[in-house]
């Protein structure tokens, strides 16, 4: 295995708490992209799972020395994940789009986002908010409706009592509704301003029903 780095340039960034919840939502087109991932216990085995069960073309390289077996059997089912038992080395990024770890050694997290900071690539170190470009917000999806939630890395737990709420609430004919919205907006004729006013003026029940 590559030593270990004794200076990590790049210092956690340190959000002012004073001004709430800093963070931009987009939703990213993974199947289009590589993803490696570092660690295959069950962290890793539920990042996976999160992102498979969102774009399940991603391609994924999944990165460990110990492997449990679940991580292999979800593996198995879809042909963009290739599982390799080895330790991890800078070189195991070239090529990546995006990483994430999922890792119970600190030192090792630090220098996987200095690897991954070093080929300019966005990092998501599980359990570790100071070490994350980006977050792996709970998501609530029916059809094509998909609803991220965020808590700034506070409180996975809380967001997930958020999603299970709005799965319940959200009926599941939504996607039935986007449909018939597509539709319409196809038919429209005008210009990009008419066609969002009159959208406005068709969707308005939604608010206005008691």
């Amino acid at each position: 295995m590559t030593p270990l780095p004794e200076d990590n340039r790049i210092q956690p960034v340190q959000d002012d708490e004073n001004k709430g919840n800093q963070l931009f939502p987009v939703f990213v087109k993974l199947n289009n992209l590589h993803l490696v991932l570092i660690g295959a216990g069950k962290v890793g085995l539920e990042k996976l799972t999160a992102v498979l069960n969102n774009s399940p073309f991603t391609k994924v390289t999944v990165i460990a020395k110990d492997i449990i077996p679940e991580m292999h059997a979800l593996a198995a089912e879809y042909t963009g994940v290739k599982i390799i038992n080895k330790s991890f080395a800078e070189y195991d990024l070239d090529g990546a789009d995006i990483v994430m770890a999922a890792t119970n050694d600190n030192d090792l997290n630090v220098y996987i986002r200095q690897a991954a900071h070093d080929r300019k690539l966005l990092v998501n170190i599980a359990d570790k908010p100071d070490l994350c470009d980006f977050y792996l917000g709970s998501v609530v999806q029916k059809g094509d409706l998909k609803i991220g939630i965020s808590t700034n890395g506070k409180s996975p737990t809380f967001a997930k009592r958020v999603r299970e709420l709005l799965e319940e609430t959200l009926p599941d004919s939504l996607d039935n509704v986007l449909d018939n919205l597509k539709e319409i907006r196809d038919q429209l004729k005008g210009d990009f301003e008419y066609k969002v006013n009159k959208l406005n003026e068709i969707t308005s029940i939604f608010k206005n029903k008691k």
